[in-house]
């Protein structure tokens, strides 16, 4: 058995007891745990940062991107820490279940009390809205001979970790075909639209289809299960006209495509998940659609994520995230993730995340405050924001910021070089330094205006920015298609050509309002597939 003694904690591994939250007692020093240690870089961080930051304003096709067994090479884990973290384990009577270079991961379970040994914790139970979890108190702490290679070790704690973002219109189903005549009127009513309906107003490319591409979409599951039925995708595709995609499915950390069992729970169970493919594959039905599974923990964060940049097997090229949570306090869960994001990026990977959906308060525990969205506020994400869309015939008549579009300026992360002209003002309530604004873009997210889905029988009005980051990924899919190439990390290039984007001028969020250009609700704008097409093209799109 390896020595306790020396052991030195872990930056920001340290945990609060969740708000109304009460314990419950000690953990069952038999339960078994299952953990992920994550582990530094073979290359300084400030390598891999100089290389993503040279990702400039410059078009895509004469950008530079690791692939991802370049990035391996350069900047995974180095094979000899991988065994010694290994070997130090087994010496602690820890069960190695396996490692990996890329995602810089090894993962071990052990009862709870070799566990409480290993790492220097206490493991207790608490009680919160109905269901029992675990955690781990204080600092997680590893021996100091390890402790260079080790940066964070997640898995202790099983609350559920991050929220989904989408809304369901009022009385469910989507609106009478009369009345969605309307729509070709002057005076536009709102109303949901087909997704395919949203790709002709936002330009998208036309004669494209995502034919080549794969795109990834990240899933946490449901208590009760979550997933999707294979003949209701078909009955849907069939029902707008389009080809029924392919679809895959890439388990993690135990996660599965369990369509909800808890009748009371299917659509909020169900309905993440079928809102991201339907939106997906609508607009590009040709693409190959891959969706991980992981539970809804820190852990089972931080892995799918990993998971997905670095999945050599499916290699998507733009990913799709409509799951968050608050982004402070800091946390060793959110540092680890930012840095596969930023290894997206290095790679050529575009990532589109849903900014939120309450606005410019986003911590339920603290509603007074404005607080952003995590990982939309990364640097290296594509932060998508919300829209009320009015159309008319196949022109949009009106667009206007959604009032719960997630935004304003990130508390963590400075402000990135693509947006040093962009004026983002200094955090509001309170008052704070000038950092990443988010999001990046926006794009149609008021489920009075949302998409027609169908979810568990039903035909629905979805909402949500969990709905637009779907969208950029469909788009972003046609257009890697009709360059040969990805875009890949799309930030520089959308803030040194903001005219690709529709700009919203009107409405706002809470502690933060709309302007002309970039704004903390809406960012540069919803997209004009067509111009940014040919700003990827020549650099400067048409008037």
């Amino acid at each position: 058995m390896a020595s306790t003694q020396n052991l030195v904690p872990i930056p920001h591994s340290a945990r609060s007891l969740p708000q109304g939250a009460q314990p419950a007692g000690a953990v069952d020093p038999n339960e078994v745990v299952h953990l992920t240690i994550r582990l530094r870089r073979r290359t300084a961080h400030e390598q891999l940062a100089q290389a993503v930051h040279s990702l400039d304003a410059r078009p895509a096709r004469e950008r530079k991107y690791l692939s991802r067994e370049e990035f391996v090479r350069t900047y995974g884990a180095n094979p000899d820490d991988l065994q010694k973290v290994e070997e130090w384990a087994r010496q602690c009577g820890l069960s190695v279940e396996g490692s990996s270079a890329s995602r810089r991961s090894v993962h071990v379970s052990g009862k709870a009390e070799v566990v409480r040994r290993a790492f220097g914790v206490e493991l207790e139970r608490f009680h919160m809205h109905g269901t029992t979890y675990r955690r781990h108190t204080d600092h997680v702490k590893v021996p100091q001979e390890v402790a260079p290679l080790v940066e964070a070790v997640v898995g202790f704690d099983t609350r559920p970790h991050a929220r989904p973002h989408f809304r369901i219109a009022p009385h469910g189903g989507t609106q009478p075909q009369a009345e969605a005549a309307s729509s070709a009127q002057p005076h536009a009513r709102p109303r949901p639209f087909n997704p395919t309906e949203l790709g002709q107003l936002y330009r998208f490319p036309p004669n494209t289809d995502g034919s080549g591409q794969v795109v990834g979409i990240i899933e946490l599951m449901a208590p009760h299960g979550s997933g999707f039925r294979p003949e209701e995708l078909k009955q849907y595709f069939t029902s707008l006209g389009v080809d029924t995609p392919e679809v895959v499915v890439v388990s993690v950390d135990g996660g599965a495509n369990i369509p909800g069992n808890d009748p009371n729970d299917q659509q909020c169970a169900d309905g993440e998940v079928m809102l991201d493919i339907e939106v997906v594959g609508a607009l590009a039905p040709k693409a190959k659609i891959v969706v991980y599974f992981a539970p809804n923990t820190a852990q089972g964060f931080l892995d799918v994520i990993s998971r997905a940049v670095h999945d050599n097997d499916n290699n998507p090229s733009v990913i799709s995230l409509s799951w968050g949570a608050p982004e402070d306090p800091p946390d060793q869960t959110a540092n680890q993730i930012n840095q596969v994001l930023q290894a997206a990026a290095a790679m050529g990977v575009t990532f589109c995340v849903a900014s939120g959906d309450s606005g410019s308060r986003d911590n339920p525990d603290d509603p007074n405050h404005a607080h952003v969205d995590f990982p939309a506020s990364s640097p290296f994400a594509l932060g998508c924001g919300g829209t009320r869309l009015l159309a008319s015939g196949h022109s949009i008549q009106s667009e206007v910021a959604w009032p719960h579009s997630g935004g304003g300026v990130s508390r963590l992360f400075d402000l990135p070089s693509y947006q040093t002209h962009a004026h983002v003002p200094p955090a509001k309530n309170p008052h704070g330094p000038v950092r990443r604004g988010v999001p990046d873009v926006a794009g149609n997210g008021d489920p009075a205006t949302g998409y027609n889905i169908l979810v568990d029988g039903q035909s629905l009005s979805f909402g949500g920015t969990s709905a637009v980051a779907p969208l950029w990924a469909a788009l972003v899919a046609r257009l890697n298609q009709k360059l040969g190439h990805p875009v890949g990390f799309l930030n520089p290039f959308l803030y040194a050509h903001p005219k690709v984007c529709n700009d919203i001028k009107s409405g706002n969020n809470g502690d933060y309002h709309v302007g002309s250009g970039w704004d903390p609700v809406t960012g540069l704008g919803s997209p004009d597939g067509t111009r940014l097409l040919e700003a990827l093209q020549h650099g400067v799109p048409s008037a």
